[in-house]
């Protein structure tokens, strides 16, 4: 479903090289875990899959279900099925969460040709959707993410996932800020989403995650590349030894 070829990136405003040529495939159904140290270029491969106009792609492609998104604006890509769930969620001051949840449903059913949601069709998935999550429907009523709580903007995010139901789901750094509880509530809403049709990749610093939500893969990225890929056992060992050996093995 994704195959990423030597992809290399830099930050467009100064030309700072962050990907330095990132091979990488994930199948469908697959649950992929991205790891690696601070400054690795983890949050960075999540924007350029995205479409960030920040960082500018100058080797290499990324291919979505066989085609290049390359030359995809965001909006496109996220028509296309894919999806970006932020490690900081930006606040939305005047834009109820119901009303964007409502537009960006509409918006990508109308790209891909399919008939607007009527409001009691839209409602029904959006509660049922809120449930599965533990959200207030009240929630939905306020600005989007304005005084959330780290827990309840991720939520919000899930939910959106839930809503969109993308074929590819890219979480970046989704457990930063968690306590437990809301933790184990976001994870529980990504593994309702694993299915034969859906890749998920998900990127963390830490094992923790990894517990509720238990990759087929895992790969660590280290100086814009993948240093090494393995199986579930890897983010184990990660947690127990640290980046260190595996730094040094690659440097």
């Amino acid at each position: 479903m994704l195959e990423i070829k030597n992809l290399h990136a830099r930050i467009a405003e100064d030309g700072t090289e962050i990907l330095r040529g990132v091979d990488l495939t994930v199948k469908a159904g697959e649950v992929a875990a991205i790891m690696g140290p601070n400054g690795s270029g983890k949050s960075t491969l999540s924007y350029v899959l995205a479409g960030r106009e920040d960082y500018e792609v100058t080797e290499g492609d990324i291919l979505f279900n066989g085609e290049s998104i390359l030359e995809m604006d965001p909006a496109e890509r996220a028509a296309a099925g894919l999806f970006l769930a932020f490690q900081y969620p930006m606040e939305i001051p005047g834009v109820a969460t119901m009303e964007f949840l409502k537009v960006a449903m509409n918006a990508q059913r109308k790209a891909r040709g399919q008939e607007e949601l009527k409001i009691p069709e839209l409602m029904k998935r959006v509660r049922g959707a809120a449930e599965a999550l533990d959200m207030d429907m009240g929630m939905l009523k306020r600005p989007l993410n304005v005084g959330f709580s780290g827990g309840e903007k991720k939520r919000a995010e899930i939910l959106q996932m839930k809503l969109l139901e993308p074929a590819l789901c890219v979480l970046d750094e989704t457990d930063s800020g968690l306590d437990i509880d809301a933790l184990k509530i976001v994870a529980d809403g990504v593994n309702a989403l694993r299915s034969p049709d859906r890749a998920i990749v998900v990127i963390t610093h830490y094992q923790r995650l990894l517990d509720y939500i238990v990759p087929d893969s895992v790969h660590v990225l280290y100086k814009g590349r993948v240093v090494r890929s393995g199986e579930k056992e890897l983010a184990q060992e990660l947690e127990k030894n640290g980046y260190a050996g595996l730094v040094g093995e690659a440097a």
